[in-house]
């Protein structure tokens, strides 16, 4: 009983304690943040001062790699119906247009499914094309 008296005694004196004229003052802004896209194109997620550099891609035959050969290829089924076309190549399920990446050592090569016609696939890389027949057992 005599600690809530003295809760309550507690309570009355701090509130009497409050006025008006001791609520803090309120806080003014002085620098208020915003944010313009520049005309320099300056990305905002770049560090300050870290400026972009254009990289120059070769595009000369020595980094292309040698030619693939159809033998790197399995053809085990091809499937025509009606606009859909689906082969098996090493392994996995193929459409037209598909792009995947042969390892061959420790180099990977982009190779698109050109087209899939009856009895063979026709595989493109860059400028190469290459013609793999389906495998008959």
């Amino acid at each position: 009983m005599k600690t809530i008296l003295a809760l309550l005694t507690f309570t009355a004196l701090s509130l009497q304690g409050l006025r008006a004229e001791d609520a803090p003052a309120a806080i003014e802004l002085k620098n208020k943040s915003s944010f313009t896209m520049d005309a320099s194109g300056r990305s905002p997620f770049w560090p300050i001062g870290w400026k972009p550099v254009a990289r120059v891609q070769n595009t000369t035959t020595e980094h292309t790699g040698p030619d693939i050969l159809p033998s790197a290829f399995v053809v085990t089924s091809i499937t025509v119906d009606h606009g859909t076309r689906f082969a098996i190549i090493n392994g996995k399920a193929m459409q037209e247009g598909q792009v995947f990446g042969l390892q061959l050592g420790n180099q990977t090569y982009q190779l698109t499914v050109k087209a899939i016609e009856d009895g063979r696939v026709i595989l493109a890389r860059r400028d190469q094309e290459i013609i793999v027949p389906l495998r008959r057992k």
